[in-house]
């Protein structure tokens, strides 16, 4: 019988996460989390994935970018980015060893 997928919610999310290259964050515990970003229904979401990328392969970010250049942890579910919007998290799981996290651009940003 083949196995179920590990699927565990997580409640304890990076304090801050800041814009390292095209593609990629970092946190504070120097884990690099690659991003996508996705429309849905209207509601802007990014969705960030925390895997192992070498530090050799993250160019500078030299060109504007749309994304902000941070996320502060701001309350037990939302973040503050670096042009003064709010996020929530929609969710933070660990799959099959990999960290995903989902976030929602708030209405009222």
């Amino acid at each position: 019988m083949a196995e179920l997928p590990l699927n565990v919610h997580l409640t304890s999310h990076p304090m801050y996460l800041s814009l390292r290259g095209p593609s990629v964050y970092e946190d504070e515990k120097q884990r690099t989390w690659l991003y996508l970003v996705m429309d849905i229904g209207g509601d802007l979401q990014v969705q960030l994935c925390q895997v192992d990328y070498p530090s050799e392969h993250i160019g500078l970010t030299t060109s504007p970018s749309t994304m902000p250049s941070m996320w502060m942890l701001h309350t037990g579910n939302q973040y503050l980015d670096s042009m003064g919007r709010f996020w929530r998290i929609v969710h933070h799981v660990m799959e099959d060893d990999v960290e995903e996290m989902i976030l929602e651009l708030m209405d009222d940003s």
